[in-house]
Parts: structure tokens; C-alpha cells; sequence
């Protein structure tokens, strides 16, 4: 009886009876595709992160939307009270679509972005994005230049106080870095003046480029040694911190010690091994930082007349010109964004658990 059972279980003939080897296709598909998936799990997970780029931006454009619908007053009548009669400003309302709805100005406003270059500006008329063009550039020079202060000095601080851990330079180094993280970056651009351009006469206290330079590399550079410490500050500590964390776990864990007793170079240890397994917390926390330092090249700019978007905003606020307002805006955040996208994609080709 059992043998019946059994050759029916198994007989290819009989309906419903299934062979051992078509019961173990199902589970030798599964596990290929599971092979698969975890092959190209980078792929897809590169591929999540640039999809979720899109409802990213569309909340972004309305929140920027609605931020220049929230302030108080008419923007035309802001802008240009006293300037054009009543006749006029009534008829820029309605050639900037200020009488129609609320979702028809906010479908009218994205679409300039992509086709009349964010709009008019209230004031002189002109494209938004052109306006703001030149003087963007001049913010990413700024910002690239902050950023690469932030992770040099940063790593450098951190992985320094990390070789003296709880000795008397770790300690003076985290006071320091504690006491700085409070500081304005506003305040701490003065104190740079003061010090650098006013007392000891080495470096400019504001501007781009000298009037009576060669207008080069070098007199960018001279220029630039100021606002991009000044901006730099807060990023700069902050990665100080997370760099003297991530050495001190890499150099107390077991490969490292083993490494150690096998004779290996210090240095050694920490280019190739430590710095590999920092990296990725380095890069990840430089994307995050970026908002930060954008933010604060914008601060900064003020402080050293640099010819950036910052100041474009700020001559915008103060003439009520909401298009170039929000086209300013948006185009920071846009950038903060990508920019971040990109920090996160390079963490995951530096992470081995996802490479490998």
C-alpha cells in the first residue's frame, strides 16, 4: 500500500502527481532570483533613490510656492508702490496671473521654470534665471570651496584627536571644536576681517577679485581663503567630530589589531583600511553638511560682498520681487538635493557590504 501511494505521489502520468524534480523547480527559481536581486542590489537601490528624486521636487515646488503665497501683502503693489499708477499695477497683476487661482499660478510658475527660465522679475523685467545665473556660479565656487576646507580640516582634526585618544590633545582639540560648533558664522566672518584684512593686512576683507588685479586664478584664490573658512566652520567641526569617532572604532576593532600584530604599518593601517571604512561616513555626512554650507555662503556673502545669489536675495527681499525670490529659492534647493543624491550614491559605491 505504501509503494501504491508513493508511485502515485510520483508517476508523471497521473494528474496532480508531482516528481521530485518538478517540486524543486519552484524553489530553484526563487533562489535565482533571490541570486540576482542580491547582485544587483546596488543597481536597484541607486535606481529607488533616483525615483524618489521626482516627488522630492514636486513637494519642494510647492512648499517654494506656496512660501511666496504665504507673505503678507501684494507682490506688485509691494514692489512698485508709488512707482507706476493704479491702471499700470492692475495690468502687471494680470500679465503675472495674480488674479487666477492658486493651483492655475502655481502650474504657470512651474512651467516657467522649464520654459521661460523661472519667470520675470517684478522689477526690470528681466528672466529670473538669468539674473541669477552669474551670481549662482559665484555661490558654487564659494560653496565648492567650503566644502573641500570642511572635509580636509575636518578629517584632519578629527583623525589627529583620534591618534591621542584621552590624552591632553584629544581633550584641548574637542574644547576647541566644541566651543567653535557655538559660533555665528556671521561673527566668525568679522573676526577673520579683523584679524586678516585690518590688523595683520595678508589677505582682502571683501570682493571677488581685485579692480586692479590680473582678475586670474590667483586673485580668485586670494579672495576666496576668507569666506570659504568662514563658511566652513560649522561643517568643518561637525565632520572633525564624526571622523574622531570613526577612527577611534576602526583602530579598537579586531581586523585592525590583528593587523597590527602581523608588523603593518601605522600608516599604512590608516590609508588603506581605516580611511576605507571611514570614507563612506565622511561622504555621507559631507551631502548632509551641504545644505549648511550653502546656507552659510549665503551669510557670508553679505559679509564679504562676494557677488553671489545671497546677495541677489537679499536685494530681492528688500524690493519685494517674489519671482526672483522663488526662483532663487528654488534653484538652491534643487542643487542641496542632486547634490545630496549624488554624496548618498558615492556612500553606497564606497559601502564593500554593497559593492561586494
Amino acid at each position: 500500500m505504501t509503494t501504491t501511494l508513493l508511485e502515485k505521489r510520483t508517476d508523471p502520468g497521473v494528474p496532480g502527481s508531482r516528481t521530485p524534480e518538478a517540486a524543486g523547480r519552484p524553489a530553484t527559481r526563487w533562489n535565482t532570483l533571490r541570486r540576482t536581486a542580491r547582485r544587483h542590489r546596488l543597481a536597484l537601490r541607486i535606481a529607488g533613490r533616483v525615483l524618489l528624486l521626482v516627488p522630492v521636487l514636486f513637494v519642494i515646488s510647492v512648499l517654494v510656492f506656496l512660501l511666496g503665497k504665504a507673505s503678507p501683502g501684494d507682490p506688485i503693489k509691494a514692489a512698485l508702490h508709488g512707482v507706476l499708477p493704479p491702471d499700470a499695477v492692475a495690468d502687471l497683476r494680470r500679465a503675472y496671473g495674480l488674479d487666477d487661482g492658486v493651483v492655475v499660478q502655481y502650474l504657470t510658475w512651474v512651467s516657467s521654470l522649464f520654459t521661460d527660465g523661472g519667470g520675470r522679475s517684478i522689477i526690470n523685467g528681466s528672466v529670473v534665471f538669468d539674473t541669477l545665473g552669474t551670481a549662482f556660479g559665484n555661490t558654487l565656487i564659494l560653496t565648492a570651496a567650503a566644502v573641500v576646507v570642511s572635509v580636509v580640516f575636518g578629517v584632519l582634526i578629527g583623525t589627529i584627536a583620534a591618534l591621542n585618544h584621552n590624552r591632553f590633545v584629544d581633550r584641548a582639540i574637542m574644547l576647541l571644536v566644541q566651543i567653535g560648533s557655538n559660533l555665528s558664522v556671521y561673527w566668525f566672518g568679522l573676526v577673520l576681517i579683523w584679524l586678516f584684512a585690518l590688523e595683520w593686512k595678508v589677505l582682502p576683507a571683501n570682493g571677488m577679485r581685485d579692480a586692479g588685479g590680473d582678475g586670474g586664478v590667483g586673485d580668485l584664490l586670494h579672495h576666496l581663503i576668507l569666506p570659504a573658512f568662514s563658511a566652513a566652520l560649522i561643517s568643518m567641526l561637525i565632520l572633525a567630530r564624526f571622523a574622531r569617532a570613526g577612527v577611534i572604532e576602526s583602530l579598537e576593532s579586531d581586523y585592525v589589531r590583528t593587523l597590527r600584530s602581523q608588523g603593518l604599518p601605522r600608516w599604512r593601517i590608516l590609508t588603506k583600511h581605516v580611511g576605507r571604512n571611514v570614507a563612506p561616513l565622511i561622504v555621507t555626512t559631507t551631502g548632509l553638511e551641504i545644505g549648511t554650507l550653502l546656507s552659510g555662503a549665503v551669510f557670508v556673502e553679505f559679509v564679504f560682498s562676494w557677488p553671489g545669489v545671497g546677495t541677489d536675495l537679499m536685494n530681492a527681499i528688500s524690493a519685494h520681487d517674489f519671482p526672483v525670490i522663488q526662483g532663487g529659492v528654488m534653484l538652491v534647493t534643487v542643487v542641496f538635493v542632486i547634490v545630496n543624491l549624488a554624496t548618498d550614491i558615492v556612500a553606497d559605491l564606497l559601502d564593500p557590504r554593497l559593492r561586494n
